[in-house]
Order: C-alpha cells, then structure tokens, then sequence
C-alpha cells in the first residue's frame, strides 16, 4: 500500500475482523495493552473497538510521554525558569501540564519566560539570538525525541554556547512496560509495541517480554488498518501456542533500530539510577541524564533545584489510567472537573492521553455502541 487511505480502507478493516473473531476460543477473555498514546488516539478518533469482538478488550499504557511526567518535575521546571536572565523553552504539550501551583502558562502569567518551540534545535538558536538570556530547553519524551536533544547537545558544544541547556526528563520504555509485567494490578495477554520508539531503539530490545513473560508483542504502525493488523497477529500468535517479538511496522521500523541515533543518546546521556513516574512511582534505570562530559550543557547542574516529591491530586485517577486499571470515563472527574480545558491529570492535556483522546473522540465511540445494542 502507497497511500494513507488504503490503510483506512473500510471492507478490509471488516475482514480483518472476521479473521480476529474466528481466532478467538469461545468463553476466553483477551487483554491487549496498547503501549503508545498515538495507537490509542487511532483507536478511538477511527472507532477501532468497533470492529473488535466483545471478548478483546485494548488496555492503554504509559506511553505519553507529557502524562507520565511526575508534578515535582513541572514544579522544578518552573523553579528554574524563575532564575534572573533564564528563558525556559519547552514543547507544546508541556505548556498546560499542572504542577503543583499551576501550568506553564500559569506562571508565565505570574512573569517567568516560558516559551514554545517545536525542537530542541529552535531553543538552540535562541540561544544564538539572545546571548544576554540563558536557554533552557526542557526535554521531554520517550527514545523518539532523545535523539533530537543528543544532536543539540553535540552541536551546543561544538559551537561552544555557553546560554544554552537541558533540563533532561527523558524517559525509556523498556523497564516502564517490565513495571506493568511486574505489576500485581493487571493480567496481559499481548502488547500492540510502541511504532514510534521502536524506529529508534528497534524491535530486540523487547525480547524479554516474549522469553521472559511469555507475552507476544507486535510493534505496529499507527493506521487503522495497522492496529487491527497488529492484533490479528497477536491472536494468531496466541492460537498457535506462540510468544514472540514482531514487526508490523517493517516499512519504518528497523529490526535492529537506528544506529545514528543510539551512537548519538549514548555519546551524550547515561541511564539515572531510578526516575519518578506519574502514577507509576519510581522505576530504576528508567530516565537519562545528560553525561559528566556535557556536564556545562547540564540544567540541573547548573541550577540548584527543590527536587521535592509532589503527590497527585486525590481526585486524579491518571495512575490508574496510565496502568490500564481504568478507562478514563472511569475516573470520578473525567469529563467534569477535568477536561482538556481544565486539566486535573497529564491524561487530559497532551493529544496522545488516554483521557483527552477518550473525551474528543471515545464519547461517540460509546454511543455508536449503544445504538448498536439497541437495534
């Protein structure tokens, strides 16, 4: 297929429904975790539970990156922009992410300088541009933005700027997914692997699920037409007695990832001993840092900062979200008091959260499936 709307194409989503319904054994229930936030958007914006039997449920993971930062981190990210002379820069999704005394735009109203950009490399050149300032970009995101941060970094310092740095909340996906293998809270039958990370870090990094957990994982592409896919092969995989890793998205996943951007993580960051997630807790060798020999590039080095622990609202159920306990319109205030207008929870502000992808678009889905039962 060349052209996106093939991937859409209705009758055959219909006949890959069919192949996934034969494949299921009568009386047994499936649980499929969708590790990606993307893949849970194109879920609920296509209505791809839908086509789906009644015995599959699709469980959402921790796999947005802007809903699993932690509330201290916010807080320190504004702590720094605070800082005479600073100029904090940050992606899109983070400018509406609730500390524990409000947003980004929230403080930016009190008078800190917290500006959008869409790359690491836009806050570089407004480093360049304002030299009396001092840049910090704040880097979020799994292994797929890491690669974006590492070339700034290596470029920072070849231009010697001595205005620019990084406040580093990278996060790594592998020992996030092993947490919810380890987790007492919920029993998986498979996982739909996360397309995006794996054209960095590939697909033989999670061998362990199959060897270790006898779990299948399929990494899949983020069409309709790829997540039915996606989960057909996981049943087959399930009906032949198999556990293993594959590749669905083969046409922009490499097995064995990309070379170029693991040298560049490796040359600029270092696995932490252990990060805090948002409603996960604290997972080791999860997040990077940036390395002692970029140590001038290094925010936390160069700003002092409170490092305090702030626990979740009481009313926010993104923990439970994020582990695929609940589904958002399970939480006591989705909907009402949180919404993507007034966010309580990370789930709620970034487009790839379970709880704004389920307000913009899983609402009709619900219906649908109503009418559907009544007729």
């Amino acid at each position: 297929m060349k052209f996106v709307d093939e991937y859409r194409d209705a009758d055959k989503a219909r006949a890959l429904s069919a192949k996934i319904t034969e494949l299921c054994e009568p009386g047994r229930q499936y649980k499929f975790m969708e590790v990606c936030g993307g893949h849970t958007h194109t879920i609920y914006k296509h209505g791809l539970e839908d086509y789906l039997p009644e015995n599959i449920s699709l469980i959402h993971g921790p796999g947005c990156p802007v809903c699993v930062i932690p509330m201290g981190r916010v807080d320190d990210s504004i702590h720094i922009a605070r800082q005479p002379g600073v100029l904090m820069t940050s992606f899109g999704d983070m400018m509406r992410v609730p500390g524990s005394n409000g947003s980004f735009f929230d403080s930016n109203a009190e008078g800190t300088n917290i500006r959008m950009v869409y790359s690491p490399l836009d806050a570089l050149k407004l480093a360049r541009q304002t030299p009396e300032q001092h840049v910090v970009f704040m880097a979020i995101g799994f292994e797929t933005t890491a690669p974006s941060t590492a070339m700034t970094l290596l470029r920072a310092r070849e231009e010697g700027l001595e205005n620019f740095s990084v406040f580093c909340n990278h996060v790594t996906v592998i020992p996030a997914i092993k947490a919810i293998l380890d987790s007492p809270d919920l029993r998986l039958d498979g996982f739909i692997g996360p397309g995006h990370v794996s054209t960095v870090i590939g697909c033989k990094p999670y061998g362990f699920i199959a060897r270790d957990y006898r779990k299948p994982l399929v990494v899949a592409g983020f069409e309709p037409l790829d997540i039915l896919q996606s989960i057909y092969m996981l049943m087959l995989q399930l009906s032949e007695g198999r556990s293993e890793v594959e590749n669905q998205y083969s046409r922009v996943v490499p097995w064995n990832g990309n070379e170029v951007a693991l040298d560049a993580i490796s040359r600029t960051m270092e696995l932490r001993p252990y990060f805090e997630w948002r409603g996960l807790g604290f997972i080791s060798h999860s997040a990077t840092r940036i390395r002692e020999e970029f140590a001038d590039f290094d925010a936390e080095r160069r700003f002092e900062l409170p490092g305090v622990r702030v626990a979740d609202p009481k009313a926010c159920q993104c923990g439970e979200v994020l582990k695929g306990v609940l589904k958002p319109w399970e939480c006591k205030v989705f909907g009402t008091a949180c919404t993507p207008e007034t966010p309580i929870g990370t789930c709620m502000v970034s487009p790839e959260g379970a709880c704004a992808a389920y307000y913009n678009f899983g609402r009709f889905s619900r219906e649908r499936v109503k009418e559907a039962s009544k007729a």
